[in-house]
């Protein structure tokens, strides 16, 4: 329990998660709207608006720098680790959505055309990468979460 504890007064974690959690329910929120009905899967899900990944690595980034200095090896580790993950939400998981999109589409004909092709049980996941847009207000809600918090 007193990890526990140790874990919830840890500010940097703290903003990390609330920057994760507020990207999470953001998203949600908009597919509400978009598609008029709750999906849960949503709430933890990848891809989408806001990119819930930069608002993770931003909040915790954002905290480093106001606990520990923009000086400090904290803030360089979570500065580059965020700058990786951000980088990598637009670039190679961005395409691996796209790749996804692609692959159902070749399915979806040789299904039609092909008594003998198999449909996959399961269809591969499109919504995996982000837009560049998507990652900045990501890591808008990281910063402001991680000044809040």
């Amino acid at each position: 329990m007193d990890y526990i504890k140790a874990l919830l007064s840890n500010e940097m974690f703290v903003a990390a998660v609330c920057s994760w959690a507020t990207a999470q329910i953001i998203k949600t929120i908009i597919n509400i709207i978009l598609t008029k009905s709750f999906d849960p899967g949503r709430l933890v899900g990848s891809g989408g608006m806001p990119s819930s990944h930069s608002a993770f690595v931003t909040g915790l980034a954002t905290s480093a720098f106001i606990h520990a200095g923009p000086a400090s090896p904290a803030f360089a580790i979570c500065f580059v680790f965020a700058f990786v993950v951000m980088y990598d939400a637009m670039g190679v998981r961005r395409e691996t959505g796209k790749q996804a999109e692609l692959l159902i589409r070749f399915t979806e004909i040789f299904s039609a055309n092909y008594d003998e092709f198999q449909t996959p049980e399961e269809t591969l996941k499109v919504l995996v990468g982000h837009t560049p847009l998507q990652v900045f207000f990501g890591l808008l809600i990281g910063i402001v979460v991680g000044v809040i918090v």
